[in-house]
């Protein structure tokens, strides 16, 4: 086998993804931002729910970035592993860190079982296997009494961390969720700036090609989906106990279009375009009522008043308006723009 014949993303010395000195300045503006967000008057649960959707976004673009895999089921891990994390910690007892881990190992282990059945298929037919494995369980969630069907999960406890140190408090949770969110993001970046990272590259680019020279493209594309998986998994336990409660809405269709959208606003295949879409999406469907109120009041137009009725409309026209200026996301956009800036 020569090198020519190798995928360009392996053959290429591997170059980081951005640059390092910026990528290190806004690291540490944005841990600075979030370790003094509570002292500036910043509700931390929102801001946890942000974090939580955050990593969701992350990791169903570690999938569909990364890999080229569009999967319509990520709800079931997020929702999943929030049910059984949020069932552990109320009824077991289970410690906080042993809740995550439950509910974590909970994704996978349907990550798994659904890439196994979903992942030889290609295209659309993978997104439509997903789908309707996301709907089973769906149906399974409403059916068994263990997840409270249309109630839901009320009155789940934080617990301690360790067994020692009660998290009770907002701002105890916060740190814990802050820390987690650093370390998962921290593992994407890692994951996708390694050899492995790179032959998902590969993979997406030419599937075809990376089979030819001997490459078992399955077997990297199951992991990668079972990676995706455990990351939602961890992102929805974190989000059962930062609201104390899981729902049926976490593992409905209707989800899983939601990180779809997280990640194409703000930009797929970039590490930090799903945050970015995450955070705009959240923000919309929490802050837009207060915004029309805002506006209301400043212009005197009344019907900004019933803005916050419009969520989906306002979302729908956001999704838009990015596809059509737009089409690698706001961040991708950006980076772009720099790219040509600086001759690059």
């Amino acid at each position: 086998m020569t090198e020519a014949s190798l995928p360009s993303t392996l053959t290429q010395p591997r170059k980081p993804l951005v640059r390092t000195r910026p990528l290190t300045y806004v690291g540490i503006s944005l841990a600075i931002a979030l370790l003094a967000a509570p002292y500036a008057g910043v509700y931390p649960v929102f801001v946890m729910k942000i974090l939580c959707f955050a990593l969701f976004a992350a990791s169903f673009n570690l999938l569909l970035g990364y890999t080229g895999l569009l999967s319509f089921g990520h709800a079931a891990f997020f929702g999943g592993a929030g049910y059984v994390a949020g069932y552990a910690a109320k009824y077991w007892q289970f410690t906080t860190e042993a809740s995550l881990l439950v509910g974590v190992l909970t994704a996978v282990g349907i990550g798994l079982v659904m890439g196994v059945l979903a992942i030889r298929r290609l295209g659309i037919y993978f997104a439509m296997i997903t789908l309707a494995l996301a709907q089973m369980f769906f149906f399974i969630c409403l059916q068994t009494p263990h997840t409270g069907g249309e109630d839901g999960l009320q009155g789940v406890p934080r617990g301690s961390l360790f067994g020692t140190f009660d998290v009770s408090s907002d701002l105890a949770f916060y740190y814990v969720v802050v820390v987690l969110f650093v370390g998962a993001m921290l593992l994407v970046s890692r994951i996708v700036s390694s050899p492995f990272g790179q032959l998902l590259r590969a993979v997406k680019e030419n599937e075809g090609r990376a089979i030819s020279l001997g490459y078992s493209t399955d077997r990297f594309k199951l992991l990668a989906f079972v990676l995706s998986a455990g990351l939602a998994g961890l992102a929805g336990s974190m989000k059962a106990l930062v609201l104390g409660f899981a729902t049926l809405s976490d593992v409905h269709w209707t989800m899983s279009g939601a990180v779809i959208l997280m990640t194409l606003v703000g930009g797929m295949g970039t590490l930090s375009g799903p945050v970015v879409g995450a955070l705009i999406i959240v923000l919309l469907e929490n802050k837009l009522g207060d915004i029309g109120l805002a506006l209301a009041n400043v212009t005197g137009v009344e019907c900004f008043a019933s803005l916050g009725e419009s969520v989906t409309l306002v979302t729908g026209v956001i999704f838009i308006l990015c596809v059509l200026g737009f089409r690698r996301g706001v961040v991708g956009a950006l980076q772009e723009r720099l790219s040509r800036r600086n001759g690059r």
